[in-house]
């Protein structure tokens, strides 16, 4: 089960926002158990990440 904490950092993700030094470890959690990959510097969210923000109402805004 996801912490609030952690479905705000997947929302910041997919929406391209820049996210504190100190959810750097919130974030290793979630590439670990899948819901976030790394590319170099930039981070995506899997579609089980896209689907824990779509099942906690919290989709993103596309444009």
């Amino acid at each position: 089960m996801l912490s609030e904490r952690q479905v705000a950092v997947l929302c910041d993700i997919g929406q391209s926002i820049a996210f504190a030094d100190d959810m750097h470890g919130e974030i290793e959690k979630l590439i670990v158990e899948g819901y976030v990959l790394k590319d170099g510097d930039i981070y995506q969210l899997t579609p089980k990440g896209e689907k824990v923000l779509e099942e906690r109402g919290a989709g993103l805004n596309e444009a």
